[in-house]
């Protein structure tokens, strides 16, 4: 194969890639002198026609494709999931153009846009090595992205601790990898799978195991490997935050999902109540047991709502697990659905409380006192936002959590072996709906502080934000328009 044929395959990652230094250019050689509003919004408006031209590209190939032994892997759902990272980033660009935490404004377009394309990158990887390079630019963008804010030192602190905790697991993620490359002989997926057939659960796979979920674990911030998530979320810019709690988590949980799901095929155990056997699922059930369990206690005690978002993040990862848990098509396509809607969803919350942190200093929950009537509109797309994070019906939230849930309890037949998890899932989410509903009595009960006036809200995060929530809403209503797309997931087993 040519490399024409190559580029012309990889056509959306190479426009973004493209993009990114034509935003650099331009502001290097046009905008410079110019205010930084301006400098934002042409930056993130050329940024934006870029992804856009890339999701046309990515959808407009149905075609399977599996270039060099897994090192690029493209089928129908492989592109869905490349086109809602491409929307995220796009949303992600919008709702910082608001922002004043820099004067290196393109700078910092052009890092998210790199961290889109080791996203992208990622989603199509099946071979060890192109995932390790993916989830390496992926990390190193995000780690400068948690630092931008070179006026806050809580800034430098959380990309500092971001940094350390992401060192650590890339080598417990590096070291398992290469014991599985040392047992099969492959660092292709479907081929580790096959060598590894056979050989039982030797001590060598289990600690391959072991190491490699805690890798994982960094990146889908779970419970024991949360610790870098409350004060990176406090502490980077809050459009940092966002990306980090959206575009992130969809990548990341689709290859962990891809290299449980082929990678230990035969390796599998079981979590069934009483009927814990060794292998990989007991071990990701403890950790979506103790995310939930953890994530949503601590989230109670929050008084900054960038923190309560980070320890909800945890908590939503034991849900999202619970759809790893399962092992099925049915059980991908729901996880797909729930990691993508999460996305749409923590991104427009975190946008509402950049808003607020920005008009009054602080993100602590006082300042949303009387939001209701300092900015309606604003306070309505909370209200949808956090109703969905607490899994109310009929907004995505729920329809997310029902579809996992079902997954579950369908993958395991007439033992419902797994229904301990989900009633404890249940339960947990009762749990959140009280620090939701403590923000949104802020919100809609609490009077306004003395002196506080109307917030003004710039007309590019107002629309941004008002179609984040209608997407959230219509999705709930009519999910088909999405699981349609990812009920092409192949059986990743196969």
């Amino acid at each position: 194969m040519s490399y024409l044929q190559v580029l012309q395959l990889v056509a959306p990652e190479t426009i973004v890639v493209i993009i990114a230094l034509v935003v650099l250019a331009v502001d290097l050689l046009v905008l410079r002198g110019e205010s930084l509003p301006l400098r934002f919004g042409m930056g993130a408006l050329i940024g934006s026609l870029g992804c856009l031209a890339a999701i046309f590209l990515a959808l407009g190939r149905p075609e399977h494709v599996n270039l060099f032994n897994g090192m690029f892997v493209m089928d129908p759902v492989t592109n869905v999931v490349k086109a809602a990272i491409l929307v995220l980033t796009v949303f992600a660009m919008f709702l910082s153009t608001s922002g004043k935490f820099t004067e290196h404004v393109v700078e910092y377009l052009a890092l998210i846009l790199l961290a889109t394309v080791g996203m992208m990158f990622l989603v199509s990887a099946e071979d060890l090595l192109m995932i390790f390079i993916s989830l390496e630019l992926l990390s190193l963008s995000l780690y400068v992205l948690t630092a931008f804010n070179k006026r806050n030192i809580k800034s430098a602190e959380a990309a500092l601790k971001y940094f350390l905790f992401g060192g650590m697991a890339a080598a417990f993620t590096l070291f398992g990898l290469s014991l599985l490359y040392g047992m099969s002989g492959s660092t292709n997926l479907p081929q580790i799978a096959a060598g590894l057939s056979g050989k039982g659960l030797d001590p060598l796979l289990m600690v391959a195991i072991v190491t490699t979920v805690i890798g994982f674990g960094f990146k889908v911030a779970a419970v024991p490997f949360h610790l870098w998530a409350p004060d990176a979320y406090e502490g980077a810019p809050t459009p940092s935050a966002a990306f980090i709690a959206s575009g992130s988590k969809v990548a990341s949980f689709f290859i962990l999902a891809k290299v449980m799901m082929i990678g230990f095929v035969g390796a599998e155990g079981g979590a069934g109540w009483h009927k814990f056997a060794s292998g990989w699922v007991p071990t990701i059930a403890v950790m979506a047991a103790l995310s939930m369990v953890l994530g949503n206690l601590t989230a109670i005690a929050q008084t900054s709502v960038k923190r309560l978002l980070a320890y909800s993040a945890i908590a939503h990862a034991g849900y999202m697990l619970t759809g790893v848990l399962a092992n099925t098509a049915s059980s991908q396509a729901a996880l797909l659905f729930y990691v993508i809607t999460y996305g749409l969803t923590v991104l427009g919350a975190f946008g509402v409380v950049a808003v607020v942190e920005e008009a009054t200093g602080s993100d602590g929950i006082a300042s949303f006192a009387g939001l209701s009537r300092r900015a309606p509109l604003l306070s309505l797309c909370l209200l949808v936002f956090f109703l969905s994070l607490a899994g109310i019906p009929p907004l995505a939230g729920f329809v997310g959590k029902f579809f996992v849930f079902s997954a579950v309890l369908s993958a395991e037949g007439r033992h419902l072996g797994l229904l301990w998890l989900v009633v404890l899932a249940i339960g947990m989410s009762a749990v959140s709906f009280y620090y939701y509903l403590r923000v949104l009595k802020a919100a809609y009960v609490t009077d306004e502080t003395v002196g506080a006036g109307r917030i003004n809200v710039p007309v590019i995060t107002l629309v941004a934000l008002s179609l984040l929530a209608v997407l959230v809403v219509l999705l709930g209503c009519a999910p088909a328009f999405l699981i349609d797309g990812l009920q092409m997931v192949p059986d990743l087993k196969h």
